[in-house]
């Protein structure tokens, strides 16, 4: 069967659908499955405004520009279910179960992916609410494909991570039970002792919630697909898409716009990078893999676990992203440019708190006191004070290699029927183009988050030379008066040297 006609008057509920994988999804779903039923997404009131007004608003973003131009009538198949993952029952009503009853499948994408997340929100919303919507597809009698959405992270005591369920941290059960009879605070001081091994409360949330899917697996059909760190499209809906600061992103920002300037890290480090669309493509793949396993066949004895990863394809180290980012900002510049973009990696501490203090903190000091003379607002001390937080919750990752073995992800491509193999095919971006593909993320980050033009104006290419001048006329300055103080130095030695002798 092809994937399209698999998907052929199904139902899809969809968790998560505000999110950064999940709006590439439900984008995929609506442009590459035409003969879907509906989907359901599942949404909370926010900020004063209905579900039904926030589907709305997020129909209207960049991201559906290409289903909006080509298929517009396809909107009318999403349907906004009032609800929050974080609430026991889902918050979902009686009435809207009853329109789920029809449902064939489901991704659960939904989860708090801050790495400085409370635990106590972390457990109720990644692991709770796992259980929650298990409980939910139970009462789906034609279910017949359930994803769930990991990380590939979610153990990260161990250096190769296979695709199969590893024995737990804590029981699931346990945990639940003290995010429902705990304080926030009483939780925090708690995590170092639940879960040691564990850099933050999302990976260890999100390594409860694999347990919670596996213990259901006798009674669901279910698939957990693990990505590892998720950044802007490459080639669908637009290259280079993204909507967040998050990770690599930010650092990509902040190094481009010249004020990152030294990263804490390794820079022998290869860090597994994924695509946004190549994750939302394998989701697609890895429920239809699900939803037509031969009923001839035994049940499954265990949950089909997909490393949605690029570790046999990878070669960029930390270093490599590093370089590969001042050279693709030279070609494709920010507008909104402090200083020449020129970043590094180090794994001292010391000598990155040294380079943080002089080329960081200093220069933002100076520029806020001028901003403040002109009589503007203060920004780059508070914006480095924001990107350092991050970096220290990146920093395990930065500084730590994984091998992610992927043989079952790799395989899920080869279901793919050659006919829809230009519309299924997600591994193509792990043998792309890698300037290009940094290009297009910088033009994607200038158009969708710096709110400029995509491609960069005859002034953005001016201020960047000027920026260059200054740059090392500055740099030339600096060493000529080095120079002539260690040359002063050798000179009154060798004049003592002299008088003595």
């Amino acid at each position: 069967m092809s994937i399209v006609n698999f998907y052929k008057d199904k139902e899809i509920f969809v968790t998560g659908g505000t999110g950064f994988i999940g709006k590439v999804l439900i984008e995929k779903i609506l442009r590459s499955l035409p003969n879907v039923s509906k989907i359901y997404i599942l949404m909370r009131t926010k900020k004063n405004k209905t579900p039904e007004e926030r589907l709305k608003q997020l129909l209207e973003i960049p991201v559906f520009r290409r289903v909006r131009n080509e298929q517009p009538e396809s909107f009318k198949k999403l349907i906004a279910i009032s609800g929050d993952c974080y609430e026991k029952g889902l918050g979902i009503s009686a009435q809207d179960k009853e329109r789920l009853s029809n449902v064939s499948i489901i991704f659960h994408v939904a989860a708090t992916i801050r790495f400085d997340e409370n635990l106590k929100t972390s457990i109720l919303l990644n692991t709770r609410g796992a259980y929650e919507m298990i409980k939910l597809a139970q009462e789906l009698p034609k279910l017949e494909a359930f994803v769930h959405v990991s990380t590939a992270y979610s153990h990260p005591d161990l250096q190769e991570v296979d695709e199969k369920i590893y024995p737990p941290y804590a029981d699931w059960r346990s945990i639940i039970k003290l995010a429902e009879t705990y304080d926030v605070d009483t939780l925090n001081i708690l995590f170092p002792k639940i879960s040691p091994k564990h850099p933050n409360t999302y990976t260890f949330t999100k390594s409860l919630a694999e347990h919670v899917i596996d213990d259901h697996r006798h009674t669901l059909p279910l698939g957990i697909v693990r990505p590892s760190i998720v950044i802007s499209s490459y080639e669908e809906p637009i290259p280079g898409w993204v909507d967040n600061f998050n990770g690599p992103i930010g650092m990509l920002v902040g190094g481009g716009i010249g004020i990152m300037r030294t990263f804490c890290g390794d820079p022998n480090v290869i860090t597994d990078i994924v695509a946004v669309d190549m994750c939302a493509k394998s989701l697609i793949v890895a429920a239809f893999k699900l939803g037509t396993y031969s009923p001839s066949l035994p049940p499954r004895s265990e949950v089909e676990i997909f490393n949605c990863c690029n570790s046999s394809n990878r070669n960029l180290s930390n270093a490599d992203i590093a370089a590969i980012g001042p050279k693709t900002l030279l070609k494709v510049p920010y507008d909104k440019c402090f200083w020449l973009p020129k970043a590094s990696f180090t794994l001292c501490r010391t000598w990155h708190y040294i380079k943080l203090f002089a080329q960081q903190i200093i220069p933002a000091v100076i520029v806020d006191f001028l901003l403040i003379v002109a009589g503007k607002k203060p920004m780059l001390l508070r914006l480095n004070r924001r990107m350092a937080s991050t970096l220290e919750a990146l920093r395990f990752f930065l500084s730590n290699e994984f091998n992610f073995l992927n043989d079952n992800f790799q395989a899920l491509e080869k279901i793919i029927t050659k006919q829809e193999w230009s519309t299924f095919n997600f591994l193509e971006y792990c043998n792309c183009d890698q300037d290009e593909y940094y290009c297009n993320m910088v033009r994607g980050i200038r158009e969708f988050l710096l709110n400029e033009q995509r491609e960069p104006s005859s002034g953005a290419f001016l201020r960047m030379r000027i920026l260059q001048i200054l740059h090392y006329s500055i740099q030339l300055v600096f060493g000529y008066f080095i120079v002539r103080y260690i040359i002063g130095l050798i000179m009154e030695y060798c004049k003592s040297y002299s008088i003595v002798n």
